[in-house]
């Protein structure tokens, strides 16, 4: 099961009675209970390397050249790969080493270590997949090439301590080779997201009740802001130049991936977005192939209902004839108290052969398998960014280990192509793969992967152009489109949307596309939610009798939604009023929504009667009111970029600066999607998620680029790259890309080694 979906609460005791324990806890337990579970950093331990290391890294340092262009963008070149891993890496951390840190803290579960208590199920989530142990072993048996990229990803960030001795890290003062493979895939949640917290806590730390699924997301009022992305191929036919174009637009939270560009004399020349930490670029393009990745492929991940029965102390589970024991790990887990000492919890956590435990339904163990595979998804992640054809591409590809992702890709001799997914265990289509199957079933179990070429692809398809938006792959190429009857449902997760209705629009008959009109389409301004929900609003309001009171209380909002376009725009008021009735219709019925398991939108607007329709438009024009003072006031008013401090938790304020941004919320259809997911504190509207990196590539003899990061590629508010970007950014102003040298060059602000 890919996405996290509805769980119903149950009874921790469930049919074993109270007397069944879920899991052994001992509080102040040593951390050295589990070797692996390394104890918080002092740091007054923050070791100096020893006289060889610093030479080494020296060195390194002296083959490596950093050329900062004027918008603060590290172009990193160097002999080897290792060289510009080693760069990248210590340029990273210039730009935002907290970040960095913070990602590697996350990924080897040691979040409680600096946050609390409150963070050790998250630790434990991770723990049950993360071992320093396993990793070691793993980077003992990796090749030589990728071992010294790994090597060079810890010395370039060990060198930039060394040589910012004023940075404080929070808990990692030393980085090693392995740990780079606790975070090696790249997506922005990753396939352990799917694992729910707070099921985890209520069956390890005997919870009595369960919070709802997805309170956190209406916290601020909205629906959860969509993750994920839109990715466009078009072909040479249907290019100005004859050359193949790529639209990279990542949604993710802003800040959340910089802009880079690394350069070697092996052959690597690789640009785009990387997430902090990691060494290969996520989502970009090289001089000759170019990658887009979108959420949502098919369905990568199972819940097996594990049939547990205990027997002189122990758990055993059926299987088959068979009973087996189940494996109990006692995992530690330290955190910082409230007085900032450091106590810890040790939790037995239970896995049967298809995966850890992780909640329990109807008095069954749920266990969940998953990919896991950090090696093979390293050496993924690494090689595509060199590939420099669609055979080399397609080679990296077949490693089959990027498994949250769909893969939009273009390149220099004029081929586009999809991958809707890449790990795609194959299974008994007899069953529901949707729901825990039953884990004593042997014939539930995986059966290998399906091979590339029997999955979900598109190559060169007729129509010239391809799509997607976190939709269904049916509709990525209009007639030329896979077909649902030709594959199992489980190669697909997620249905159609409204963006990729409006993708398909927008590419189905254009041609001549150019940068700038490619541009021009992925910041179309067509709001397609509402046209199923605009018509049903004006039917209610004409049906009501002219003696309702609403007829005249709502008079003027409803002509003012009746002769708007659709489109959003930052003097549009008819935008603030449909966003803000959406908003409402949102926060009223999303519990109704998710009691029937339907995306909150689609049941707005096939669910609700005139009645709900227009309250909910009444108290969307009462909070214009309360709010701004009237109801006609301007999107760009209320909807703004802010960028005010370098925190991971960003913070609005009303009183300070901002810009005016037209895109919405993808919810209502808006390709270039602009969200808020923190609590709303404020009477605006200030995104924190959506339309993040974005960059436009033709790819002709020479590449051409265009792009666009969300306020600036610093996260110091000294910097002037701290928000250098943001005006443009909120406007979808696009700046050029200097990938060649002798262009960064001519617009160069710094040119530096490692350590200078």
């Amino acid at each position: 099961m890919f996405i996290p979906r509805h769980i119903l609460p149950f009874a921790l005791a469930g049919a074993f009675g109270a007397a069944f324990p879920m899991a052994a806890v001992a509080r102040d337990a040593a951390p050295e209970a589990v070797p692996e579970a390394a104890p918080a950093v002092n740091q007054a331990a923050r070791q100096a390397p020893g006289a060889a290391e610093l030479a080494r890294w020296k060195k390194t340092a002296a083959r490596v050249t950093i050329m900062r262009d004027k918008w603060g963008i590290p172009h990193v070149f160097g002999k080897t790969d290792a060289d510009a891993v080693f760069g990248l890496l210590y340029a990273q951390a210039e730009d935002d080493f907290n970040r960095v840190e913070l990602n590697y803290i996350n990924a080897m579960g040691r979040l409680a270590e600096v946050e609390g208590e409150k963070e050790i199920w998250r630790d434990l989530r991770m723990k049950m997949y993360i071992q320093p142990s396993d990793m070691q072993a793993k980077y003992a048996a990796s090749p030589a090439w990728l071992k010294a990229l790994m090597n060079a990803f810890a010395d370039g960030l060990n060198y930039y301590l060394h040589t910012h001795p004023e940075v404080k890290p929070k808990l990692i003062t030393r980085f090693e080779p392995w740990m780079a493979l606790s975070f090696s895939e790249g997506s922005i949640g990753g396939d352990i997201e799917s694992i729910d917290l707070k099921e985890l806590e209520r069956f390890y730390g005997k919870r009595p009740q369960a919070t709802p699924r997805d309170t956190a997301a209406l916290a601020n009022g909205h629906d959860a802001e969509p993750r994920g992305s839109n990715g466009f191929a078009i072909a040479p036919k249907l290019s100005a130049s004859g050359n193949a174009l790529l639209l990279i637009n990542p949604h993710t939270s802003f800040y959340f991936r910089p802009e880079v560009h690394m350069v070697s004399e092996e052959g690597l020349n690789a640009y785009g977005a990387v997430t902090w930490g990691q060494f290969f670029i996520y989502q970009g393009f090289n001089d000759k192939t170019g990658w887009m990745h979108t959420s949502g492929g098919g369905d990568v991940i199972d819940e097996y209902l594990e049939t547990v029965v205990e027997k002189g102390g122990k758990f055993f589970y059926k299987y088959g004839k068979q009973e087996r024991q189940v494996k109990a790990v006692p995992v530690t887990l330290p955190y910082k108290t409230p007085s900032g000492a450091m106590a810890s919890k040790t939790i037995t956590a239970y896995f049967t052969h298809h995966g850890p435990i992780v909640r329990e339904e109807a008095g069954k163990w749920v266990s969940v398998k998953m990919m896991d595979e950090p090696l093979k998804a390293l050496t993924q992640s690494y090689t595509r960014t060199k590939a420099r054809d669609y055979d080399a591409f397609y080679k990296a590809m077949e490693l089959r280990t990027n498994s949250s992702n769909n893969t939009v890709y273009a390149d220099a001799k004029g081929n586009i192509a999809y991958f809707h997914g890449n790990f795609i265990p194959k299974r008994d289509p007899r069953f529901d793969w949707t729901k825990p199957v039953d884990g004593s079933n042997p014939a539930t179990e995986w059966q290998g992967l399906h091979q590339i070429k029997e999955t979900i692809t598109l190559f060169n398809p007729a129509s010239g152009y391809i799509s997607n938006t976190n939709n269904w792959p049916f509709s990525a190429s209009g007639a030329s489109s896979p077909k649902r009857q030709d594959y199992p449902d489980y190669m697909w997760s997620l249905p159609e949307n409204a963006r990729g209705r409006h993708a398909e629009r927008v590419l189905k008959d254009a041609k001549g596309f150019t940068l700038d009109s490619l541009i021009a389409a992925a910041y179309d301004s067509h709001l397609t939610a509402f046209e199923p929900l605009l018509p049903q609003l004006l039917a209610d309001y004409d049906a009501l009798p002219a003696s309702d009171a609403r007829k005249a209380a709502l008079a003027g909002q409803v002509a003012a939604l009746r002769a708007w376009d659709l489109r959003y725009g930052v003097a549009s008021v008819p935008t603030s009023l449909a966003i803000y009735w959406g908003q409402d219709m949102v926060a009223q019925h999303a519990q109704r929504a998710r009691a029937a398991n339907v995306p909150t939108v689609d049941f707005i607007t096939n669910s609700l009667n005139p009645q709900e329709r227009l309250a909910s438009l009444q108290r969307a024009s009462d909070k214009l009111v309360a709010d701004f003072g009237t109801w006609q006031t301007p999107w760009g008013e209320i909807n703004r970029f802010q960028r005010i401090s370098g925190d991971i938790d960003q913070q609005y304020d009303d009183s300070k600066p901002s810009w005016p941004v037209a895109f919405a919320s993808a919810n209502w259809g808006s390709l270039a999607s602009f969200g808020m997911v923190a609590k709303q504190k404020t009477k605006r509207i200030y995104g924190d998620r959506g339309n993040s990196f974005v960059a436009v590539v033709e790819f002709g003899p020479k590449v051409r680029a265009k792009s666009i990061l969300a306020g600036g590629n610093s996260s110091n508010p000294a910097s002037k790259h701290f928000a250098d970007q943001a005006e443009m950014y909120s406007r979808g102003e696009f700046k050029d890309v200097l990938f060649y040298k002798e262009d960064i060059e001519q617009h160069l602000e710094r040119k530096y080694h490692p350590g200078e």
